[in-house]
């Protein structure tokens, strides 16, 4: 479940009622090619932000065109379900926003698979106030915590079972960041690449920032998810578009990312330069991205072994039940050859 970032939510009324599509008539940096492209569409699952940085970039600077492909995004929103969009035939791909969702597939027996984890990170965070001398997770305990319900159903479970922390300090997060400002003894869920920035603006200083990932919350974000009928009819297709995708996410962490956020920036104004740059920044410094298994085997990158943990972990904290097969949530096919790892800066 997608626990949307503080600054998207700002801008949600603007757009709320109303879904973008993006296609290949916005002016594109490369030509057409000469053969036929494939269509694919590409359903995201919240407003346009860096968070989603790395398709609009191949959209825009025309790597998914060089893969033969003509990519159209829809993106999401609070009243888009871009999820029930894919499984009803109506997109060919769609950003989930953790390995949770891939998970409930399975145990509702949905016929999706993930095929990429363009986030090796959940950028799921805790902002405190910098006079509660909060160094470690283990600090938030005496604080009120501000956690929204989808919060409470996932992340906060694992806090529970693994930390020992309760619900009993719990108050209902409504994306709304007064009620933690109003209170220096609080601290706030948030995304690493949106809410302290949010926060810093608004109030004057910088918070103290957790991200749960750091801590052994060791969930895949940001995944691509196509069904399961496109992977055996079209392997080709998906493998296009996973590369294609990498590709994309390397220029726009590493290159000239202007082309993807020009195309952010339309479909969504209140994407500033500077709230952009944050989130890009947030991204690298955290390795939200590009750390893990991504170093060796590129962007996109998931390990049976990484599934594992996080399934063990989910069972032990009540989120999903041990005799799902969790091994249907995913295919390493398409990943962990190494694509775009020349784009990379070297050290």
């Amino acid at each position: 479940m997608k626990l949307a970032p503080l600054a998207s939510s700002l801008s949600a009324c603007l757009i709320a009622a109303h879904t973008c599509l993006v296609g290949a008539a916005l002016a594109l940096a490369t030509p057409a090619a000469a053969e036929t492209l494939d269509k694919v569409s590409f359903g995201t699952n919240w407003v346009a932000e860096a968070e989603h940085g790395g398709f609009f970039q191949a959209l825009a600077d025309g790597t998914y065109r060089r893969y033969g492909l003509d990519v159209t995004i829809v993106p999401g929103g609070p009243n888009v379900n871009n999820r029930i969009l894919l499984i009803a035939g109506k997109l060919d791909f769609f950003m989930t926003a953790n390995t949770l969702q891939s998970f409930d597939a399975v145990a509702n027996k949905v016929p999706v698979v993930a095929v990429a984890a363009m986030f090796q990170k959940d950028p799921q965070v805790f902002l405190a106030h910098p006079e509660s001398k909060v160094t470690k997770l283990e600090d938030l305990k005496p604080l009120t915590l501000f956690v929204s319900k989808e919060g409470i159903a996932s992340y906060f479970q694992w806090l529970k079972s693994d930390y020992g922390f309760s619900e009993d300090k719990v108050k209902p997060y409504t994306f709304n960041a007064q009620p933690f400002l109003a209170d220096p003894k609080s601290a706030m869920q948030g995304y690493v690449s949106s809410e302290p920035y949010a926060v810093e603006k608004r109030a004057g200083f910088k918070p103290t920032v957790l991200l749960l990932a750091d801590y052994g919350f060791d969930a895949y974000s940001t995944l691509i998810e196509t069904r399961l009928n496109l992977v055996d009819s079209k392997p080709d297709l998906v493998r296009r578009f996973v590369d294609a995708s990498i590709i994309g996410w390397y220029n726009y962490l590493y290159g000239d990312n202007k082309p993807g956020n020009d195309m952010i920036k339309k479909l969504n104004p209140d994407m500033t330069d500077e709230l952009l740059a944050y989130s890009v920044k947030a991204m690298r410094d955290h390795g939200i991205v590009d750390s893990g298994d991504a170093v060796k085997d590129g962007i996109g990158a998931m390990s049976d072994a990484r599934m594992a943990s996080f399934f063990d972990k989910m069972v032990r904290a009540g989120v999903v039940r041990r005799d799902i097969d969790y091994r249907k949530a995913y295919t390493l096919r398409f990943i962990n050859k190494g694509v775009g790892l020349d784009l990379r800066p070297k050290p």
